[in-house]
């Protein structure tokens, strides 16, 4: 501050003041202020708190199976033991067909795209909850957590993928009674990932920051994501669903656009699925995302006076 008189007051008799703008750059003053419009997103600032995002993806994925004794195993033993509950209880004494293709990759493929979805649901939607201790003291962009909770499910489902991929080279070299027939929609398998992330992130944004202030939220949603994979063909096509209204309920279900034609993609179908389905889910991913957003922006302003 003294240079900046010297400096401006020095040519003439009488000293010259400093602008705010030569204040604040003397001072190197930095201000924190929440954003003012409800859909803006700073990418740039997310991209320099990178380090933070990662070091959070190391801790969900260490501490989840830290004191475990089979540590990482269980990412393969959880979805080999449902394979073998839904091979026995919905194939076996329910007798639901799954339109002539193998049972274990039927079911599998199925939990690898609702394990993902519902896990960076759960995660997201408590961002403000468990996290408060820390909003509450250190400022970083917000998005850094749930973002982090999707690429830390991503590293599981990457796991649980190979185990797919084991079982499906198995079918392929001895297919026996059923058949495999893969075709080149196996290549949206990456889109498909990306919707069923965005889908998780709008709605778990939605959860987090109604949660705030209604926690009787918390338990609508468990019991709601245990009956929505009831109305995911998870355990069963969609081309054994005969009645047009029940059929066309599911059809609006976004998850059923992206389970179809990820098993689509590597097992084929004697139906294929209808190509609207797919784009119905990424529009409906657009707008989850448009109004997770906006809510949690409108949020994040004010959530430590709630939780």
């Amino acid at each position: 501050m003294e240079y900046l008189l010297w400096e401006q007051g020095v040519a003439g008799s009488n000293p010259v003041f400093p602008t705010m703008t030569q204040v604040k750059e003397a001072l190197a003053v930095t201000t924190i202020k929440p954003k003012d419009k409800l859909l803006s997103i700073d990418f740039k600032e997310i991209w320099r708190y990178r380090d933070l995002m990662f070091l959070f993806v190391k801790r969900n994925i260490i501490t989840q199976y830290k004191q475990t004794i089979l540590g990482p195993l269980w990412f393969f033993i959880q979805p080999a033991m449902t394979v073998i509950m839904y091979m026995v209880v919905f194939g076996g004494i329910a007798g639901i067909g799954t339109d002539n293709r193998p049972q274990a990759l039927f079911y599998l493929g199925g939990i690898c795209c609702w394990q993902y979805f519902s896990d960076c649901l759960g995660k997201s939607s408590g961002t403000f909850l468990s996290n408060a201790g820390i909003f509450g003291k250190v400022y970083f962009p917000r998005l850094v957590s749930p973002l982090s909770d999707i690429i830390s499910n991503l590293v599981r489902f990457g796991i649980q993928f190979m185990l797919f991929l084991i079982v499906y080279a198995y079918y392929l070299i001895w297919p026996g009674t059923f058949t495999v027939e893969p075709n080149w929609t196996i290549l949206l398998v990456p889109f498909e990932i990306v919707l069923l992330a965005g889908l998780a992130l709008g709605f778990g944004l939605l959860f987090s920051s109604m949660t705030t202030k209604y926690r009787d939220l918390n338990i609508l949603l468990s019991f709601f994501v245990s009956l929505w994979m009831y109305a995911t063909p998870v355990i069963y096509p969609l081309s054994t669903i005969s009645n047009p209204y029940i059929k066309l309920a599911m059809q609006l279900n976004p998850l059923t656009g992206i389970v179809e034609f990820f098993k689509y993609g590597f097992l084929g179908a004697t139906t294929p699925p209808e190509w609207w389905m797919l784009g119905y889910s990424f529009g409906f991913m657009v707008v989850m995302l448009f109004f997770g957003i906006i809510v949690f922006n409108k949020v994040q302003k004010s959530f430590m006076d709630t939780v």
